[in-house]
């Protein structure tokens, strides 16, 4: 149950950032309404809050989001900017979530670092 609750939290935070820093670029970049900005900096502002509610230490929470995220982004670049990923996004993509889950999720007795 912890290993979904935790995937649940990576999700809603990548949600969070992908939408936020999406919705300032169109404020910046396509002269989108204020509103954008104020609507994306609090989803930002959310995503900071959501990270916190991991159970790991800060520095592996933020490792393995940073993979989900680059999953997240290949997804939302498909399905909103209709990019068509090629064979080698989806192996580094591959790659890296593989090297998430053993980051976040591998059982350990000890830390060595």
């Amino acid at each position: 149950m912890q290993v979904l609750k935790s995937i649940a939290l990576f999700g809603i935070a990548g949600l969070c950032e992908i939408i936020g820093g999406y919705l300032i670029w169109l404020w910046a970049k396509e002269s989108k309404p204020t509103y954008y900005l104020l609507v994306g900096g609090a989803l930002l502002f959310v995503y900071g809050i959501v990270a916190t509610l991991q159970t790991s230490s800060f520095g592996r929470v933020y490792a393995t989001y940073g993979g989900i995220f680059v999953v997240m982004s290949l997804v939302w670049a498909y399905k909103i900017d209709n990019y068509i990923p090629d064979k080698y996004d989806l192996i580094g993509t591959l790659v890296v979530l593989i090297g998430v889950c053993i980051i976040f999720y591998s059982p350990r007795e000890i830390d060595i670092l």
